[in-house]
């Protein structure tokens, strides 16, 4: 997807790895990406299937409608919605 300036739109999310308890914050202010908070550590793409089932879960949607577009290997991660 590609908004109207040619830059890539989806859901930004900056993520938490192994937090006390699972869960999806907003962000500190508007336009600041969601805070996705996981119980896994961040080892062998646990972590990333994680966020992308609590993603889902909090959205409403079934998981395989989310696409990892950025960030497989670091905090800060873009969705797509299909």
């Amino acid at each position: 997807m590609e908004g109207q300036d040619g830059a890539e739109c989806g859901i930004a999310v900056r993520v938490t790895p192994r937090a006390a308890r699972a869960r999806v914050e907003p962000g500190a202010a508007e336009g600041d990406p969601l805070r996705v908070h996981v119980t896994v550590p961040p080892e062998g793409g646990k972590a990333n299937a994680a966020v992308r089932k609590l993603l889902a879960a909090h959205l409403g949607v079934a998981p395989s409608r989310l696409t990892l577009l950025r960030g497989a290997k670091g905090r800060d991660k873009l969705f797509r919605l299909d």
